[in-house]
């Protein structure tokens, strides 16, 4: 399936729409403006949360954890010490982490599970806005690589910060 992935420039809180490919609006991203650390609510356009993103404050390298119903399904952090390139790990509870690399401040990277990609990040059609597409493969967690997504994107926020 693929989305397009916007931030919203004049917003409170770090907030993003995501659209289909056909445009239509499909999940809203709304990033909390006071508190410590991010927390994002990702909710379909009827305002039902899907899915929450909270940062782990303490911790030595980037970590995020993301909650469906209250329960922990994943947890995304910078590997640390990798060689010539970022590299984020998504643990979650499909067999296999997935692994994202690439270009991640120009917004081109790839997710990849056991060496296999199964989404691909790009921003090449949107260089103007902070906007990009998101290509995920069927039988993955749409909401689970979209909210890794927006972490990431958090992430190289902070970095350029």
């Amino acid at each position: 399936m693929r989305y397009v992935m916007r931030q919203k420039l004049l917003a409170f809180g770090d907030d993003f729409t995501i659209k289909d490919a056909n445009g239509n609006d499909r999940y809203f991203v709304d990033g909390k403006v006071f508190s410590i650390g991010d927390k994002l609510s990702f909710q379909d356009m009827s305002g039902n949360e899907l899915a929450r993103i909270e940062q782990k404050v303490l911790s030595l390298v980037k970590n995020y954890r993301i909650y469906r119903d209250d329960q922990l399904i994943a947890t995304v952090k910078k590997k640390p010490f990798t060689l010539f390139r970022e590299v984020f790990e998504l643990e979650d509870a499909a067999p296999g982490d997935l692994d994202a690399t690439g270009d991640f401040f120009d917004r081109e990277y790839e997710f990849t599970r056991d060496g296999a990609t199964v989404a691909r990040v790009s921003k090449r059609f949107f260089s103007w806005t902070d906007t990009y597409g998101v290509d995920i493969a069927d039988g993955e967690d749409d909401v689970l690589v979209l909210a890794a997504t927006v972490v990431i994107d958090q992430c190289c926020h902070d970095e350029k910060d």
